[in-house]
């Protein structure tokens, strides 16, 4: 029988094969992220001496970013021009009323994806993040006694994850399943839980 450690088309995912799109943040500057989560939240009803539990709301976790901080390019001042372009700005003006918006910290991030790559380079799964914005931002130590390189670290919040798989992935996926569980394939185009479109 067909199985994970003998089928040549299904490969493991590694965790060094990944690319990040941060807006314009140059991708070699990523050296770390974890991956999107979520946590959905529960209703109790209690009967005598049962307890019952419902699903809720569905809540993505914060997703945490860590990168290198060079001189050129400066991955601090990168963070403060999205700070500023998210509309706050420095309380040395009494009549300067702007204040940070979605809308503007939003559009100062830009595009947040995460790719994975398969053996080839190429694009097996691809995490997109909708209405990404920063939350926090440390901007690394310092330290006499080390000659590490400084490490900056950002956290953005999301309202929720888009999940794409490419097709001969999921081909891959589902011979896997109906020889090493025993069950057919689906086959065809499916909806994946949080993309909400065919994957291709």
């Amino acid at each position: 029988m067909a199985t994970f450690w003998n089928l040549a088309e299904s490969q493991p995912k590694r965790q060094y094969r990944w690319v990040m799109n941060i807006g314009g943040i140059p991708q070699w500057l990523i050296k770390k992220v974890n991956k999107p989560g979520f946590s959905i939240s529960e209703g109790v009803h209690r009967y005598i001496n049962h307890t019952f539990y419902y699903p809720g709301r569905v809540e993505y976790d914060k997703t945490s970013v860590t990168l290198v901080d060079p001189l050129v390019p400066d991955a601090s001042a990168i963070m403060m021009d999205i700070l500023y372009n998210s509309g706050y700005t420095i309380p040395d003006n009494p009549n300067d009323t702007m204040t940070i918006s979605k809308q503007r910290s939003v559009a100062a991030l830009g595009r947040v994806a995460i790719s994975q790559l398969d053996a080839d380079g190429k694009i097996a799964e691809q995490f997109t993040f909708v209405n990404p914005w920063i939350s926090m931002v440390k901007f690394g130590d310092l330290d006499y006694e080390g000659d590490n390189l400084i490490d900056l670290t950002m956290e953005f919040r999301y309202d929720f994850v888009r999940m794409e798989q490419v097709r001969n992935l999921q081909s891959a996926l589902d011979i896997t399943r109906e020889t090493a569980l025993g069950q057919p394939s689906l086959g065809g185009d499916r909806t994946h839980p949080i993309v909400g479109a065919p994957t291709e």
